[in-house]
């Protein structure tokens, strides 16, 4: 079954977010990991997503799940942080939400699984 398009509403919603978060590309991920020994990789996909491949290292949280979960996982609210998702947009979502609860190092990477699986590596 093909994927559905994108409502209208949906993407104004994330073109609201991305004003808003800090955006990077997937080359330039890899640097800013390697640059920033205390970050995490978040990736925001679901279950299924994730068990089909990831990139190595990177710690499964749901967009489902991510605005509860993160405070137990990630107290620190200065630490980096690294959202990706299969394109970029629900990622810009999460990290728009994190920021409103207080998170000021969060990121989403633009291009998300789709523009990762290439650069870096995974397990698939």
């Amino acid at each position: 079954m093909a994927a559905a398009a994108h409502s209208p509403g949906f993407l104004a919603l994330v073109e609201a977010a991305r004003r808003e978060v800090r955006e990077i590309s997937a080359a330039d991920l890899r640097g800013e990991l390697e640059a920033r020994k205390t970050a995490a990789l978040i990736d925001v996909r679901e279950e299924s997503e994730y068990a089909a491949g990831h990139v190595q290292g990177a710690e499964h949280l749901g967009k489902g799940v991510i605005e509860r979960d993160i405070e137990t996982r990630h107290p620190d609210r200065a630490q980096p942080l690294y959202l990706y998702c299969g394109g970029g947009f629900r990622s810009a979502l999460a990290a728009q939400n994190l920021q409103r609860m207080g998170y000021t190092q969060v990121t989403s990477v633009d291009g998300g699984w789709k523009a990762l699986k290439d650069l870096l590596p995974t397990t698939r």
